[in-house]
């Protein structure tokens, strides 16, 4: 049951993350889930096979958009947020916050 429920949690916030990663600049894919892994010390993880369908799905959605760089000679996606995007990203953050704040209120031990 752990593992569907941390299946689950990561799923629901899984464009959030990615869409506030590109808000600071833009980035590849293996840099957003080593990002993801680093900040949130090692607690949430994307494997790369799972990222990139996100990332394209947000490029549908016209939230992401794809640029090619050359990097070590090989050239690279990088991924950069759009306009649109980053008002999804601001709707989804105040979303967060309010779930979050409420969230804790419950489960948060008072004392009497």
């Amino acid at each position: 049951m752990g593992k569907t429920l941390d299946r689950e949690l990561k799923k629901g916030s899984a464009e959030l993350l990615i869409l506030a990663l590109l808000e600071e600049k833009a980035r590849h894919g293996y840099e957003i889930g080593k990002l993801i892994d680093e900040r949130s010390e090692g607690v949430v993880r994307f494997h790369v096979a799972s990222l990139y369908p996100l990332l394209y799905r947000l490029e549908r959605r016209g939230w992401d958009e794809r640029g090619v760089g050359a990097r070590r000679r090989r050239r690279r996606r990088f991924y950069r947020l759009t306009a649109s995007g980053r008002k999804t990203l601001a709707s989804q953050r105040a979303r967060w916050r309010e779930f979050s704040g409420a969230m804790n209120r419950i489960v948060e031990v008072r004392c009497a």
